[in-house]
């Protein structure tokens, strides 16, 4: 039997509507801390997946790591596409729902200004947050993004995408709404042999693929509706973007990234730096697309710099 990764205690769960979320609260070893870090991990991954960091960033501040609806132990509910009828009890998983979610879980179990960390579409969701916790006058002290999404696949983007992909766009969109398409093809993805494959384009270094790593990612998937959410996120051709969140955005942003990253280059987080509320960019070199787990001993102190800047706007 595997030991857990984070205290038993700090585990909770909370009910959003008729969702539940899991999160962890590991508490600032300063007791009165008056700020929280809210960590939101990326697709495919759960709260776990900042197993060797949370520990470290309770220097600074209280500590959140939180599923996302359709990960880790949250709800997984059916997944309704924007274009189909409601029906109760699904959802239409999008950046908007989870930074929703982000936002309810801030205002009702945080309850303090906050530092918002996203790995992945997690940085996305981070943004799409930031943005809604700006229009209700209670803004973020920082966000700090690890390897942010670009989502190339976006509508938005379309005319960035050679000729045969952005042809053939019509008939990928209509293939993956379909079930008998997508179920298979992500049971076909949640098994050890592949997921270890995938991690290691993902971690070029190869350091801290583990086999706790290889479960912390294969058992929510094996849970009843996790396919759902896969259905949900690969049908989002026309969603948040992170240049049009940065555009708007007053609250501070960093960036932290690995210069190996396969599937979001350093070129493009070099051309997000022009955003006003840009302040950073810290590069880590071999490094890939989850720089946070892949060596923390790097990310760490970066992110407890930025923690530590985000302290001194109290």
């Amino acid at each position: 039997m595997s030991l857990p990764i984070f205290e038993t205690e700090w585990e909770g769960n909370w009910s959003w509507g008729d969702q539940k979320v899991s999160y962890i609260y590991a508490p600032a070893f300063e007791p009165g801390n008056r700020s929280a870090a809210i960590l939101i991990h990326g697709f495919g991954a759960c709260k776990e997946h900042w197993r060797h960091n949370v520990e470290a960033l309770r220097k600074q501040a209280d500590v959140y790591a939180i599923d996302l609806l359709g990960f880790g132990r949250s709800s997984k509910p059916p997944s309704r596409l924007f274009d189909e009828p409601n029906r109760p009890g699904a959802a239409c998983y999008s950046i908007d729902l989870w930074a929703e979610q982000v936002e309810a879980f801030i205002s009702t179990i945080v309850g303090k200004p906050v530092t918002l960390i996203g790995n992945s579409i997690g940085g996305v969701v981070a943004l799409a947050t930031a943005a809604r916790l700006e229009a209700q006058a209670k803004p973020a002290r920082r966000v700090v993004l690890v390897d942010c999404a670009q989502r190339a696949i976006d509508e938005k983007r379309l005319a960035e995408q050679p000729p045969l992909r952005r042809w053939g766009r019509p008939l990928l969109k209509a293939l993956v709404k379909q079930r008998w398409i997508t179920t298979p093809l992500f049971q076909s993805l949640i098994n050890p042999g592949i997921i270890r494959r995938v991690l290691k384009s993902a971690y070029p270094s190869g350091a801290n693929i583990d086999d706790q790593l290889i479960q912390l990612l294969l058992k929510p998937a094996m849970e009843p509706g996790a396919s759902e959410s896969f259905r949900g996120f690969i049908n989002l051709f026309d969603d948040r973007i992170a240049p049009d969140l940065l555009k708007g955005l007053t609250t501070p942003v960093e960036m932290i990234w690995g210069q190996n990253d396969p599937w979001e280059p350093i070129e493009e987080a070099r051309r997000w730096c022009n955003f006003d509320c840009v302040e950073r960019l810290d590069e880590i070199e071999g490094l890939g697309h989850c720089p946070h787990d892949e060596a923390p001993e790097l990310v760490n102190p970066l992110l407890i710099g930025a923690l530590g800047r985000s302290n001194n706007q109290i």
